[in-house]
């Protein structure tokens, strides 16, 4: 168990910068998160954590010691990766050992800790088969207890669900965090998945071409975006984004965009007055959009009309992707719904859940609410 820190780290990869300077504090039994698009750095990182990597500047801490000097092996980490990388010739029993016993480990220790981490695994019954009797998620339950038997301070994830179909992926997120909690131990882990982000930190950090953009626990992301890129990232589907003048009309300020005209809510108002007559670009979460026929009132107060180009049935909702004012939309609606292709239909949205972002570049978040 360890707290680990990164302390103005860099990376530059020739005249790229990879990773730009940061200090990143990540908690004794976090379950921390790199999360962002390809190429922002976020494995680099990983990888100087794991002393895979040469930094150019900083210092990073595991525990009360610096490690940059330090080689991987001793830095009391483990990392699981995309590929699993067993040895096709051992067995399961075999591959999980093998750590140990290139590090002189006694053979009655060696068992143990096998046993230990397959019961952890629920592996008992398959440690006698070889890696091509395997499922993929069985494969990378061994490419986990190998890391467990090291018993390490931190463990290091590098996107090790990639290669799994949806249904391992959510069997697999459920065991990491099963893993996590029994043995209540540093998790730092790579995804460009923000379901996987979501359902499994504690705490994201958001990258973006080598910068951390946002640091916070996942709903404080999901609610709180520091800007546009963060909240189309985070959420499944994305954030809409829809570019609106604000304008008052007796005493009332309005979001306007084409054929949508939309009142903001008083208790707003007075965070967007500087605003008024200026450009800007309204947020709306697909699931802060209802069909206006199943819609709670009392939450979804405004409405447009909007024409639906494609209808998306998944059994316990709906998507519609809609146009309206001449942005393409998506909204998450009741089951229930009647809506029919290239037909109107009237949508409500809950306007206590709006964003806005500043017009211009990196189109920071305006606070409209107290938090």
């Amino acid at each position: 168990m360890a707290k680990v820190v990164l302390e103005n780290v860099c990376k530059n990869f020739g005249k790229v910068e990879a990773v730009s300077c940061f200090y990143l504090d990540i908690e004794d039994r976090e379950f921390c998160i790199l999360l962002g698009p390809s190429g922002c750095g976020k494995s680099t990182t990983l990888h100087m954590i794991a002393g895979l990597e040469e930094m150019n500047e900083g210092n990073i801490y595991i525990g009360d010691k610096c490690v940059n000097d330090m080689a991987p092996r001793d830095r009391d980490i483990a990392m699981v990766f995309q590929e699993y990388a067993l040895y096709p010739h051992m067995t399961v029993r075999q591959n999980m050992a093998f750590g140990l016993k290139l590090r002189k480990f006694p053979k009655s220790e060696i068992a143990a800790r096998v046993q230990e981490a397959a019961g952890i695994l629920g592996m008992r019954d398959l440690l006698d088969r070889k890696p091509r009797q395997l499922s993929g998620g069985q494969r990378q339950r061994v490419a986990l207890g190998r890391a467990i038997v090291r018993k390490p301070a931190v463990f290091l994830f590098d996107e090790p669900l990639s290669n799994l179909d949806a249904k391992l992926r959510a069997q697999m997120r459920t065991e990491i965090l099963k893993l996590h909690d029994k043995l209540k131990t540093t998790m730092i882990y790579v995804t460009h998945d923000q379901v996987e982000a979501m359902t499994m930190g504690t705490k994201i950090v958001v990258m973006k071409d080598g910068e951390m953009l946002q640091v916070g626990p996942p709903l404080e992301i999901y609610n709180y975006p520091v800007n546009k890129f963060v909240a189309g990232f985070i959420g499944s589907p994305a954030m809409n984004f829809i570019n609106v003048s604000l304008a008052e009309k007796e005493s009332i300020l309005f979001a306007i965009a084409d054929s949508i005209e939309l009142p903001i809510p008083p208790e707003k108002k007075d965070y967007l007055q500087h605003l008024v007559n200026s450009k800007v670009i309204l947020g709306i979460r697909p699931e802060h959009l209802e069909e206006k026929s199943f819609a709670d009132k009392s939450a979804y107060k405004e409405c447009f009309s909007a024409t639906v180009d494609v209808i998306e049935t998944l059994g316990a909702e709906v998507q519609l992707n809609v146009t309206a004012g001449g942005h393409s939309l998506v909204a998450r609606v009741d089951a229930r719904t009647q809506a029919i292709r290239h037909e109107d239909v009237e949508l409500a949205i809950n306007m206590d859940k709006i964003h806005f972002f500043e017009k211009d570049p990196p189109n920071i978040r305006i606070a409209i609410e107290k938090r």
